[in-house]
């Protein structure tokens, strides 16, 4: 049973629910255990053939809840330590594993996303195999906004998708992008009236399909166009050597503050 997720599954397809409307689905230190035990739960799964995730209340994911940043912050040595850590494949840091999980999965994903998906949202929506996103939908890489990388999982699913100039501009900027223009640089797959019907229909068609050539297709692609595993142990990396020093301390607090920063 979970707090923040609903899960159904349906003529082999699992429906998982952001389930956190009143904070748009925010994601909290208890959103990330869920999410990565889900797509652990899901994975041994035969009787899921294709996966449909969407947020509740027409909301993907607004990004990490600060009530996360600042349980986070408050042990900022073990913080670092942990974005560090190696696991066994290099599966991701704890930071990593809601999102990098997903992209794991046999079966496609699909995200449906609707609202917004920014931050922490748009890397849980980039590790989807699919992206139906509503036409009045935004996102963004935020990160930059507290003075930080994205460093869930996003080394495994930008270069899929973005040119690297692109990537840059994107993460360096933390700006919003509108629909259409994430549907133009590729991170949306189809632009949607319906993006959850859509996303179901789509789920629908795959697992009426041979699982093994499913299977096979998804496998061929991403070894096709795999970053490596090294690359995760580098968003720890790079990560750990920013986060909870005096210029992005000083970025939160110019955050907070609603002044100029002013780094040293």
């Amino acid at each position: 049973m979970f707090e923040r997720l609903e899960i159904e599954i349906k003529n082999y397809v699992a429906e998982v629910r952001l389930n956190r409307p009143e904070k748009k689905n925010a994601l909290d230190t208890i959103f990330f255990e869920e999410l990565a035990a889900a797509g652990e739960e899901l994975q041994g799964n035969e009787n899921v053939r294709a996966v449909v995730m969407y947020g509740n209340g027409g909301c993907f994911c607004s990004g990490i809840d600060t009530s996360a940043l600042m349980q986070f912050a408050s042990d900022i040595e073990g913080m670092r330590a942990e974005l560090v850590q190696r696991t066994d494949g290099d599966r991701g840091n704890k930071f990593q594993r809601p999102t990098v999980v997903w992209q794991e999965l046999k079966v496609p994903v699909i995200a449906a996303v609707e609202g917004v998906a920014f931050g922490a949202g748009i890397q849980l929506a980039l590790a989807a195999d699919f992206r139906f996103v509503a036409n009045d939908a935004r996102m963004a890489i935020m990160e930059a906004k507290w003075g930080i990388i994205p460093d869930m999982g996003i080394s495994q699913s930008l270069p899929q998708l973005l040119r690297a100039d692109q990537a840059k501009e994107l993460i360096m900027t933390g700006r919003i992008i509108e629909a259409a223009e994430a549907h133009t640089l590729g991170l949306a797959t189809y632009l949607s009236m319906d993006p959850i019907a859509d996303a179901r229909k789509m789920a629908a068609d795959l697992a009426a399909r041979s699982p093994d050539s499913i299977a096979g297709s998804k496998a061929l692609v991403d070894q096709l166009w795999s970053t490596g595993r090294e690359q995760l142990v580098l968003e720890g990396e790079l990560q750990s050597k920013i986060v909870g020093y005096p210029n992005q301390l000083e970025t939160v607090m110019a955050q907070m503050q609603k002044r100029p920063p002013n780094y040293k």
